[in-house]
């Protein structure tokens, strides 16, 4: 929803969200429900309904259990019957720096102030341990603002005594912690509350007349900043950009203007802005965010451009180059296809406000965000949060080079008549076995991202994969691809649940960079002979549609299942009995190391 987009109008939102929730349930988008706890050392109840409509807008549908105030400590600690009964699958700890129990005094030796510093984080760290044995979910806990003013001046933050020592020094304690424990995450309010401004975020009257921890107009920026952590771990991030080049890339038109003087260098302050922006972008690159031109403009002028020495970005940074004179929401959507994604995985960029409102119109679920003149251009895209990080994983630190691989084998496919002597030119290499712990961080990612080949549309977090991956009676494989080409990484998963000597498959998912490379097929032979292995003998599949899954609805069948019910929402059971299968993969060595 349009409204809900950054940059937004707060106060509009506060004043409307009951409208908003109407209208967003209204529209008849299939959620994912997650369970979320709030456990507040402050007010919450418009946290939450803000909290609720960006979630809503991702694609999440939240159901809240809400603490009493300020019973964060006694809930985490200490959880009643209804907490636990509602079985979170977050919990979020609300609190700031009205929460923190006690300060250095100036009389206090820097022995007595060590041992605050420890007892207070001590608190914390309690808590963070409670619920991950009670619960095994997801935990986000705020970091600490500053204080709203600073006793020693200047020096408050280079003396032990200073309350913004005091606060570094914790905060940093929480980012120990969160380095070394999974599913853990800091939401960073202390640079939230820097970037609204200090002075307006400690707003005297919105504590002490309705607790609220911070001004209450900056709630909606406080929600949308936490939504964005949420939507992350549950796979709604965007995947990549589709860039506009004249006057977004750089000041000027090269057609016109000649690629020896458009702006962007260290020659005129507007062409340090445009440098600066694509430095932004190219950075964005170690993340796995992909690349890729949309451009009304002959392709050699394109190229010219990119060629300036003053430019930061190449040719050889962006994975798909549309330069020509289509129009661009068809350009995008020929991205989309060439990449294997949904469309509505990319970010349109774009100064013309025209042709960001055609994309949008025509190609539903693209972002399109304005972007006013170029010195807001970073602003905008950083705190839309497209890419928000809650992990870096190996395959996020070489996804570019996966797709420029990919567009290798695209090419190459183009030279072989017979598509089977393709796949085996490939000369591809699997590695499929059960859950590892080596892989569990990427299989939750996997799970949580895929949705074209995501036969029920079900996620995990890495909690609860790593409770699959130690149950005795449920079977995991993950498949690592590999090619002449390079390392696909982990790219399919299976989660099937024994009951005697059936198996019930709970997931099957696939990335798309791997799609019709019968990588299925190797997966399919290796979960028959694992099932028989463990004295199964049928194996139940289900598909549940949506409106991103369909190129799977006939999945089991070409598997050799055969289809035994379906209801009026489109929903199929098919069975297989191991009496009758034989093996499908021909093109795929298979690594099998028991």
């Amino acid at each position: 929803m349009k409204c809900l987009e950054y940059p937004f109008a707060g106060e509009e939102l506060l004043r409307r969200k009951k409208r908003i929730k109407k209208e967003l349930l209204a529209d008849g988008s299939v959620r994912i429900p997650k369970r979320i706890a709030i456990l507040g050392g402050s007010t919450t109840n418009d946290i939450r309904l803000m909290l609720e409509l960006f979630l809503l807008d991702y694609g999440i549908a939240p159901e809240f259990y809400e603490s009493e105030y300020n019973q964060y400590y006694e809930e985490a600690m200490f959880p009643g019957a209804e907490l636990q009964e509602f079985a979170p699958d977050i919990i979020y700890l609300h609190t700031s720096y009205h929460n923190i129990t006690a300060f250095p005094q100036l009389a206090d030796t820097p022995e007595q102030i060590e041992a605050m510093l420890q007892a207070e984080y001590g608190r914390y760290c309690g808590m963070w341990d409670a619920l991950a044995q009670r619960f095994g979910c997801i935990v986000i806990q705020n970091n600490f603002e500053y204080p709203h003013y600073r006793l020693l001046g200047n020096m408050d933050a280079s003396d032990r005594h200073g309350k913004v020592n005091f606060v570094t020094r914790l905060n940093c304690l929480f980012y120990d912690y969160a380095g070394t424990h999974e599913n853990f995450y800091i939401h960073d309010i202390n640079y939230l509350s820097a970037v609204y401004g200090l002075d307006r975020w400690a707003d005297s009257f919105s504590w002490h007349m309705y607790k609220y921890c911070c001004n209450v107009s900056a709630i909606p920026e406080f929600a949308f900043s936490l939504a964005k952590i949420i939507k992350a771990l549950y796979g709604k991030n965007k995947k990549g950009y589709v860039l506009d080049l004249d006057n977004t890339l750089w000041g000027g038109i090269v057609g016109d203007d000649g690629p020896e003087n458009i702006e962007v260098g260290q020659e005129t302050s507007m062409g340090q802005v445009y440098q600066e922006f694509q430095a932004y972008l190219k950075e964005q690159k170690q993340l796995g965010v992909l690349l890729n031109i949309d451009s009304k403009n002959e392709y050699e002028n394109a190229v010219a451009g990119l060629e300036h020495p003053g430019g930061v970005l190449k040719k050889e940074d962006f994975i798909a180059i549309r330069a020509n004179w289509e129009p661009k929401d068809k350009n995008l959507t020929d991205i989309a296809a060439e990449l294997s994604l949904l469309p509505e995985s990319l970010v349109f960029v774009d100064d013309n406000p025209a042709e960001r409102a055609i994309v949008s119109a025509q190609v539903p679920g693209v972002a399109a965000p304005e972007m006013g003149t170029v010195e807001n251009y970073i602003r905008v895209l950083d705190r839309s949060g497209f890419f928000e990080a809650t992990g870096i994983s190996a395959d996020d630190l070489k996804r570019n080079a996966m797709y420029r691989e990919n567009a290798q084998r695209t090419a190459l496919q183009a030279s072989f008549a017979d598509y089977g002597e393709y796949l085996r030119s490939l000369m591809m290499k699997a590695e499929i076995r059960p859950f590892a712990p080596a892989w569990l961080a990427r299989i939750a990612q996997l799970t949580n991202k895929s949705n074209q080949f995501n036969l029920t549309t079900k996620r995990y977090s890495q909690a609860e994969i790593a409770a699959v991956a130690a149950d005795p009676a449920y079977l995991t494989l993950y498949g690592k691809l590999e090619d002449r080409f390079g390392d696909n990484g982990v790219v399919s998963v299976v989660i099937g649940r024994q009951e005697g000597d059936v198996l019930f498959l709970d997931l099957w998912i696939m990335s798309c960079r791997v799609l019709k490379r019968d990588m299925e097929c190797a997966m399919m032979d290796a979960l028959a002979q694992r099932a028989g292995e463990r004295g199964i003998r049928t194996i139940y599949g289900f598909y549940y549609p949506t409106a991103k899954n369909k190129m799977v609805r006939d999945f089991y069948g070409e598997r050799g299942f055969s289809r035994v019910s379906q209801d009026a929402a489109g929903n199929t059971k098919w069975e297989l009995s191991l009496a009758v299968y034989r093996p499908q993969n021909t093109v795929i060595q298979v690594e099998d190391e028991r």
